[in-house]
């Protein structure tokens, strides 16, 4: 018998939007299309990585996003926060959207805060989203969060356990790696030339220790060179 945690839903296919949060192969993963005249009808985008996957409606259960939420997206952890509207170069998670017919936006997108006003916000991608559209993503865990990238931890098997190893310790930074501080009176962002030991030496003459590097509320993994 499969048990369903809270705010969680088994879909059939006529069910299935884009934009949803889906769990497949216990992992949390966003639709991005659905294709109804294949086997593999949905395309995912797994949110720890950005990667692509394909499954069927039988093999995808909705949940639905929440305050206090947290989940790895791109290599980073974040908190789903109402605490405080958000601020240029937060990440927003589109919860609510109604976006006017010059926006270009759907379910569940992740954006970056360009420039903020007061009834909302515009976005890197000039979408304007209203502060009732969207919950905050705040770098770190919350100790109250409530930690959604798995829907089982207790029983993961060992091919998933290799496989989060694995992404453990894909997150420690790689040459090619480029961060961005979280800093808002003085933002950053700089590329790793060098690693020795737990030390890490980015491009500006900047050498950090790798537990500050890693502290996602300090410091924000954006991509790999070698991923462009």
């Amino acid at each position: 018998m499969r048990i369903y945690l809270e705010g969680e839903i088994s879909l059939k296919l006529f069910q299935v939007r884009k934009g949803q949060i889906v769990y497949y192969q216990n992992e949390l993963h966003r639709v991005y299309s659905v294709k109804p005249v294949y086997r593999k009808s949905v395309h995912l985008m797994r949110l720890r990585d950005l990667t692509q996957h394909l499954s069927s409606a039988a093999e995808i259960d909705k949940y639905q996003p929440k305050e206090l939420d947290s989940f790895i997206f791109n290599k980073n952890i974040y908190t789903l926060s109402k605490d405080r509207k958000a601020e240029e170069g937060d990440y927003i998670l589109i919860t609510h959207p109604n976006p006017d017919y010059l926006d270009h936006y759907s379910l569940n997108e992740i954006e970056v805060v360009a420039t903020v006003e007061s009834k909302g916000v515009i976005t890197s991608k000039s979408n304007g989203v209203r502060h009732n559209e969207y919950l905050l993503m705040v770098p770190g865990r919350h100790e109250h969060s409530n930690p959604i990238e798995y829907r089982d931890i207790q029983n993961i098997d060992d091919s998933s356990l290799n496989d989060l190893s694995n992404f453990n310790a894909d997150m420690l930074p790689s040459i090619g790696d480029v961060y961005r501080s979280n800093n808002k009176d003085a933002s950053i962002e700089a590329m790793v030339v060098a690693i020795q030991g737990n030390t890490v030496f980015l491009g500006g003459n900047l050498e950090l220790a790798l537990e500050e590097l890693m502290n996602t509320e300090k410091w924000e993994f954006l991509y790999n060179l070698l991923d462009q």
